[in-house]
């Protein structure tokens, strides 16, 4: 803003003001203002990110949800992890994201501490018979997934190392079947929800990569879908870590106007709010712009006045139009 001092008289602002006085601020306004604002801009331009490709095939909506940690002090946020030897340890805020498939745009955000266990988002979760969840073996939690079968809800994770279970029955895999599936079987795992202990019937799936060269073990609920495209629904799981890899790249959370929890969610906030605006100027544009290439230009025009949405779509019109008006002296 200094550098730029010459560009802020429409603002109205006399003066700069001091990092202090934003941090003071932010940690008044209540962050959940901008969460509103986040969620009506989700609905507003919520045709603009749908990809309805992958719901054609399997009839169903399949949202992906996993978490970024981003660190801070520990006394703002409790800590996460062991304690190191020379005592100091970081804090962090942990944002739980839930995102539609093939989307760069979380549709569901929610913060907690570091030290929260993943599996908590799970309550967060809307239920129903349409909807297909992708996570990780962070979140296994098998009172959830015996409420996601009760409400016909569909997962698919990964099985933890040392799960126990009993296997009931293995099903065959038809020569139709990708040969990465190794193995298709039906388990039993018993939900410790009070007396009796009741039995969860799911599915395994034993998958080799070839790209990765690894064996993966798969745990659903979809008894009808075919293995291998159970194996392909995980796989699109790594959509969630290319948004926060987006999120970190373009929009560094490493410096903080606020050294409180409540100036911290509005800064994260006003960051998904910026990634959502950049996200519908992409997706408008007839013209094919790099994600990271259209931050950068916004961030060095964001004081000038510029239609950017015609500046976007043909730069070189401008110049050219420059270059003609200008009336340049003969070196002669």
């Amino acid at each position: 803003m200094l550098g730029l001092s010459g560009k802020t008289k429409h603002f109205q602002l006399d003066h700069i003001p001091k990092k202090s006085t934003l941090g003071d601020a932010n940690q008044r306004r209540d962050a959940e203002v901008f969460g509103v604002i986040y969620n009506k801009l989700f609905l507003k331009y919520g045709h603009l990110f749908s990809d309805t490709r992958i719901k054609d095939v399997i009839n169903k909506q399949v949202e992906i949800f996993d978490s970024t940690t981003i660190s801070l002090f520990k006394a703002i946020l409790k800590c996460v992890g062991r304690e190191p030897k020379d005592g100091r340890r970081k804090g962090g805020i942990k944002v739980h994201t839930v995102i539609n498939v093939d989307e760069t745009v979380p549709k569901l955000v929610w913060f907690t501490s570091a030290a929260t266990n993943d599996h908590v988002l799970l309550s967060k979760l809307k239920l129903d018979s349409n909807t297909i969840y992708v996570f990780d073996k962070g979140y296994n939690n098998y009172k959830a997934f015996q409420k996601f079968s009760d409400n016909e809800t569909g997962f698919v994770t990964r099985i933890k190392d040392n799960a126990v279970y009993e296997s009931i029955s293995l099903n065959e895999i038809e020569e139709h079947i990708h040969s990465g599936v190794m193995e298709d079987e039906i388990i039993e795992l018993t939900v410790k929800d009070g007396t009796p202990d009741s039995k969860l019937k799911l599915r395994k799936i034993r998958f080799y990569d070839r790209e990765l060269k690894r064996e993966f073990e798969f745990l659903t609920n979809l008894f009808d879908m075919r293995p291998d495209l159970i194996a392909a629904l995980y796989k699109l799981r790594w959509q969630i870590e290319l948004l926060f890899k987006q999120l970190k790249q373009n929009f560094p959370l490493k410096y903080f106007l606020g050294d409180n929890e409540n100036a911290i969610k509005v800064q994260i906030y006003c960051t998904l709010i910026a990634n959502l605006l950049m996200t519908v100027i992409q997706k408008t544009l007839k013209r094919s712009w790099a994600f990271s290439n259209l931050v950068s230009f916004c961030k060095i025009h964001l004081f000038n006045y510029i239609h950017l949405i015609n500046f976007l779509e043909n730069p070189d019109k401008d110049w050219q139009k420059t270059l003609l008006n200008e009336e340049q002296l003969s070196l002669f």
